[in-house]
């Protein structure tokens, strides 16, 4: 499965960012401004703002600064100087990489962007050279002491496209980014826990390769997430299980 393969590969990676607490909460700030800027400060009419409020609340971002961002994004000139800005290109082996960023200064983002890639041996590619090789998915995953035949019965009468029970028992499920709200709203309508929740970009098909390419692929992944502005990174890497034994 797509979130599955998406989850199972960004896991590790994903919890050392987390452990960079001021970072994560400055991109949740940001995802939160620009939501309410877009869409409006009303979460239930706003599905954006909706998700971004849900991951704020789960790395236990003060209520207040929540809501400062969304006024910000409302009604201050500050919100309105962040632009969405994505950039493709190749990383060692071959590997497909996307970059969302926000940012008040693209040229400084583009020229960052650039260096990352060009330090690692990739390249930064134009508009639509890898976004191809993607698909934009709601995913959902739930923790590994909830029922299958549960999970099963309410999140495909929802909407679900896919459900799979991953190899530590906590299930992954995916659906079209129009389904995303319907098939949590019925889990939550059913009070079944909810780990992470996002819509993403996934992968096609993952590319594999050797360890020491994985590592390379791996660190360019990092410093390209260690930027400021970086919001989401996206690959087609199958990364190999030692690739975490080889990084610290």
């Amino acid at each position: 499965m797509a979130g599955h393969s998406k989850w199972a590969n960004i896991k590790h990676r994903k919890g050392r960012q987390d452990a960079k607490r001021g970072k994560i909460f400055s991109r949740l700030i940001r995802e939160l401004t620009v939501a309410s800027r877009l869409g409006g400060p009303v979460a239930e009419d706003n599905p954006r703002l909706r998700t971004a409020l849900d991951k704020a609340l789960s790395a236990n971002m003060p209520k207040d600064t929540i809501e400062r961002a969304i006024q910000r994004g409302s009604g201050s000139a500050e919100g309105d100087d962040l632009e969405e800005t994505t950039f493709e290109g190749y990383g060692p082996g071959g590997v497909a990489i996307i970059v969302e960023s926000m940012t008040d200064n693209n040229n400084r983002t583009v020229a960052e962007v650039r260096h990352a890639f060009s330090k690692a041996g990739g390249n930064l590619g134009t508009d639509g050279s890898v976004s191809y090789l993607f698909v934009k998915k709601g995913l959902i995953q739930l923790s590994n002491n909830t029922s299958l035949e549960q999970v099963l019965e309410v999140a495909i009468e929802a909407g679900a496209e896919d459900i799979e029970e991953n190899s530590d028992q906590s299930i992954t499920i995916s659906t079209l980014p129009e389904d995303f709200d319907p098939v949590k709203k019925a889990l939550i309508d059913k009070e079944i826990e909810t780990l992470e929740s996002e819509i993403s970009l996934v992968p096609e098909t993952s590319v594999s390769t050797d360890l020491e390419t994985s590592i390379k692929i791996y660190k360019l992944l990092e410093a390209l997430e260690d930027l400021d502005d970086t919001q989401n990174v996206h690959s087609n890497a199958d990364f190999p299980e030692e690739v975490v034994e080889h990084l610290d």
